[in-house]
């Protein structure tokens, strides 16, 4: 007797817009199957004019390599403190760690689950009692929910401290009219195989200041120096983003707003569907905020319950995962400061990422809906 085999239903996964097989031959056409070429400058300048506001590109082979160098651009070394969203993937506290300086975790607030201006105010202010002035701060677009862009720069402003703009989960959002990527003293994007678009692996490094980007690119390409042989006065990185893979993101460019769309008409599906069930709430756009809704989130009353709908939906083959594990409890920070509130550990207990692909179709929903809906009846 066969058994029948649910179809999978991925948390988020890749979705090809149709042009980005022919960029792809372009590059072997031409032979350009380097870390270099006309895919990577066509990449660049779409990025530019998407993101706006006087933005520069450099294209990378990841958003951590991008934070990396974003935080060695603004001089973070060794012994050095940098404040970091604590709920957050652990790509943007990592890298702090590359340049032998400290992270400093900061934890949320509840309205749009990142950074909170109230504990960065207060953990700058306690750095420096001690002694210790933040030398940057990443802070972090969770989910595509923009962080509360005008007075967290405001605080960084007051106290002359950068903000690394960690985007990688934001491409297409906005506040205030302004794109996500554009605020930052240094800006990142991610094109990881999960993110609204993808190059399978990439990420961007975005700066106000042309110079800037050339000093990213650099440092990316092993910090050659301009000689006939292989000259190096700095420490480089091999960071630079593939010609192929460039040829892969300008394909997903062209459908970058319809992947926006796409994912905000499966929220709103959510929310009309599952709103009405007590145990579910979702997290709203504060004014003057537009998220991309990368992820759609939802809260439940308890860890149990949160298990209980994701282990259903395993078991039907639908991908579901958590909220970020915060970075102040993982075992690897375990003894870095951290200044906590509880918001993120509740989320985490709490929050469960479903199913957001900008492929699935309307019978997928329904069928993740009613799965839930018969878990909490």
């Amino acid at each position: 007797m066969e058994t029948t085999v649910l179809k999978k239903i991925w948390l988020s996964p890749p979705h090809m817009g149709g042009n980005e097989e022919a960029y792809v031959k372009e590059a072997f056409d031409s032979n350009w199957i380097a870390p270099l070429g006309p895919n990577v400058q066509g990449f660049e300048k779409s990025i530019e004019d998407f993101v706006g506001n006087k933005t520069y590109a450099a294209c990378l082979s990841s958003g951590t390599g991008a934070i990396h160098l974003g935080l060695e651009l603004l001089g973070v070394g060794q012994g050095d403190e940098v404040i970091c969203q604590s709920f957050t993937f652990a790509a943007s506290a990592n890298p702090i760690t590359y340049l032998g300086a400290s992270p400093v975790f900061v934890d949320s607030e509840e309205e749009t689950w990142n950074i909170s201006p109230v504990l960065l105010g207060e953990a700058i202010k306690d750095r420096l009692a001690k002694g210790k002035k933040p030398k940057a701060i990443v802070a972090v677009h969770l989910y595509g929910m923009p962080y509360k862009v005008d007075e967290v720069h405001a605080i960084a402003k007051n106290y002359d401290i950068p903000v690394i703009e960690d985007s990688a989960e934001a491409l297409g959002s906005s506040y205030r009219g302004f794109n996500c990527g554009s605020f930052g003293d240094i800006g990142i994007l991610s094109f990881n195989g999960n993110k609204i678009i993808t190059t399978s692996g990439g990420g961007a490094l975005l700066c106000k200041d042309q110079n800037i980007k050339e000093k990213a690119v650099f440092l990316a390409t092993q910090a050659r120096d301009n000689a006939p042989h292989y000259q190096h006065s700095e420490i480089g990185y091999n960071y630079r983003m593939s010609n192929v893979l460039a040829g892969i993101g300008r394909g997903q460019m062209e459908v970058l707003r319809d992947r926006v769309e796409s994912r905000r008409r499966n929220f709103q599906y959510y929310k009309d569907h599952l709103s009405n069930l007590s145990d579910i709430t979702f997290v709203n756009e504060p004014k003057g905020s537009y998220s991309n809704r990368w992820l759609t989130c939802v809260l439940t009353p308890s860890f149990e319950v949160r298990e209980k709908i994701r282990t259903a939906l395993d078991n039907e083959n639908i991908e579901s995962r958590p909220l970020w594990k915060p970075m102040h409890t993982q075992p690897v920070f375990k003894n870095s400061v951290s200044y906590v509130n509880g918001v993120s550990e509740g989320l985490f207990e709490r929050g469960l990422c479903l199913p957001s692909g900008s492929s699935l179709e309307v019978d997928d929903l329904e069928r993740i809906c009613k799965i839930i809906k018969n878990e909490l009846k």
